[in-house]
């Protein structure tokens, strides 16, 4: 029954998150006067088909490990459009009309994760303090003099002018990677339990540097605090706010993550990030079992996340990725002219080897875990 619940979470995952993804494509393609002549969810046989009045054909798939939407394209070889035709066709649009067909499937994975956080935040979602425990000896926050149970009240980005409140555990950890990973420094606002506050600051020489093999906050020696005082008394709290202040936590939020996010992107190529860490489908399939078992604001969550990486995935300039299209299109806008379709060919075999290769990678990193040797 496990397996089954987790095959049915991960199959609900990826038709959230591509459902999402191509209707951002379908919507801009249609507010630009395009014509869209397929929308499908999955890849090979139909298992269900329905044309709607505009004539676009809606398609769910037998195989869930993507989508695409189809649309009227005047260098397609497959198609024949009439001269009335040619102004819905996909070719015939302005530069910054097809740019915008393309990102818009990316930009809708990143509205996607601002609304689910901000339905959580709206909800109401147990968050710990940030509030941590003794440093280990040796450690940056050692070193600064903080101790067990001093509070974390507030941040300062370095050049900042003003402090941020911190209003959890978690809040802070996202930006204690944002630091790491961008080698800023910054400030914290502390009250210790006695209530004395004071403030210390972290240079951005003495920062840990994300490496593969270990883990920065450890190294920091800001690692939070068990879920219970020291009378037993749980610390855990509800965040919960009102829709508009959601909305914009939601977004910050969304921002924090997608720069620590591509900084680890890049990391995979300078090698600060181990290619260990790259997921496949088996591993998807297993955080969506997983995080739904701790309820749905823990399963929305891992929505939001992954619809972020599913983003800024499709950004990388790749052939067959949208990024690879926008490159095509500053291209373009550079050169005067577009691309043509035999080097276009010629690098959308090189960009399918190269997915083709990291797909294979990350399904090996996912056996290396679950039937480890």
């Amino acid at each position: 029954m496990e397996a089954l619940a987790t095959l049915i979470y991960f199959l609900v995952t990826i038709g959230i998150l591509v459902s999402f993804h191509e209707f951002g494509h379908y919507a801009a393609a249609r507010l630009c006067g395009v014509k869209v002549l397929r929308f499908a969810v999955g890849f090979g046989k139909p298992l269900f088909t329905f044309k709607s009045k505009s004539q676009t054909e809606w398609v769910i798939a037998a195989i869930p490990l993507g989508g695409y939407v189809k649309l009227m394209d005047g260098r397609d070889s497959e198609q024949s459009i009439t001269a009335e035709d040619q102004v819905y066709a996909f070719d015939t649009q302005p530069l910054w009309q097809r740019s915008f067909i393309v990102a818009a499937g990316p930009l809708a994975n990143f509205l996607l994760a601002i609304l689910l956080l901000a339905f959580i935040y709206i909800n109401g979602v147990p968050q710990l303090p940030a509030q941590i425990k003794a440093p280990a000896v040796q450690t940056l926050a050692d070193q600064l003099d903080m101790e067990a149970g001093d509070e974390i009240l507030a941040w300062k980005a370095e050049g900042a002018e003003e402090f941020i409140p911190i209003v959890s555990w978690n809040d802070l950890r996202w930006r204690l990677l944002d630091a790491i990973t961008a080698e800023e420094g910054f400030s914290l606002e502390l009250e210790s339990e006695s209530g004395e506050k004071h403030i210390v600051e972290f240079k951005a020489e003495s920062l840990p540097r994300l490496t593969p093999d270990s883990d920065p906050f450890a190294r920091l020696g800001i690692l939070p605090m068990p879920g219970k005082n020291q009378q037993g008394e749980s610390t855990w709290f509800e965040l919960k706010l009102d829709p508009i202040d959601a909305l914009v936590y939601a977004g910050e939020r969304v921002w924090l993550i997608t720069k620590v996010s591509t900084r680890m992107m890049i990391g995979l190529v300078t090698g600060s990030t181990s290619l260990k860490q790259l997921s496949g489908p088996i591993s998807i399939a297993d955080m969506a079992g997983k995080s739904a078992q701790f309820g749905w604001q823990s399963f929305l969550s891992f929505l939001a996340l992954l619809s972020i990486s599913i983003g800024l995935l499709n950004l990388v300039p790749l052939p067959m990725l949208d990024g690879g299209q926008l490159l095509y299109d500053a291209w373009e806008l550079v050169s005067g002219k577009r691309l043509s379709l035999e080097l276009q060919g010629i690098f959308q075999k090189f960009g399918f080897i190269v997915i083709i290769a990291l797909t294979i990678f990350a399904v090996f990193n996912d056996l290396q875990r679950f039937f480890p040797s």
